[in-house]
């Protein structure tokens, strides 16, 4: 693997009414993590992200909580979403596409993503009114969905098998780990190059 020219890394914050949220990330880290959103399975699966993507991350969040989850968990996958895209800045040079099967026990788990400029999300976690551990499974499907339009990444991710939730949830959150660093990845056959027959990637 060759390695970028440049250092991949981006540091935001962000206050509203609702929340306050600082965070750094380094794509060509080594997994290193330290999250305190205050949910301690958020922090679990935003440490799956940066463990299995070899991604590092650091995240401080506050919110709201008092009338539920919904608005920190929304806001940190917003932030976490426009950190990746800054990271990231032109995506030249890199593999653009990943995908990454999981299995986690009786669980399996599909995601395949596209740094295409154009965030879409599909995502299918058979999570719906089940509480995984201490969120909603509403809330890990908008999790992923506000991360990938955000981060303007075409995903899909889909639980195969499993009935979990644990399981299911935290098999999202390897796969999409593997999927994002196969994709952004430097290739060393293109280096340079806009992965695009249009030229760019800018939607």
């Amino acid at each position: 693997m060759i390695t970028p020219s440049k250092a991949r890394t981006a540091s935001l914050e962000r206050s509203t009414g609702e929340t306050s949220i600082s965070l750094s990330v380094n794509l060509d880290g080594q997994g290193q993590y330290q999250v305190d959103t205050g949910n301690g399975f958020l922090d679990h699966m935003v440490g799956q992200l940066a463990r299995h993507g070899l991604f590092d991350i650091t995240l401080q969040a506050k919110g709201d909580v008092h009338v539920g989850w919904h608005h920190l968990v929304e806001d940190t996958a917003i932030m976490l979403g426009r950190a990746f895209r800054e990271a990231l800045g032109e995506p030249r040079g890199i593999r653009r596409m990943g995908h990454a099967i999981v299995p986690l026990d009786e669980t399996l788990v599909m995601v395949a993503l596209d740094f295409s400029g154009r965030g879409y999300a599909v995502v299918e976690t058979t999570l719906d009114n089940v509480m995984v551990e201490t969120l909603s499974g509403d809330l890990i499907q908008h999790f992923l969905e506000a991360f990938a339009i955000e981060g303007r990444i075409n995903l899909h991710a889909k639980v195969l098998a499993g009935t979990s939730p644990h399981h299911k949830a935290e098999a999202l959150f390897k796969a999409l780990a593997r999927a994002l660093r196969d994709a952004v990845e430097p290739d060393p056959r293109a280096q340079g190059q806009v992965p695009s027959t249009k030229g760019t990637l800018d939607g």
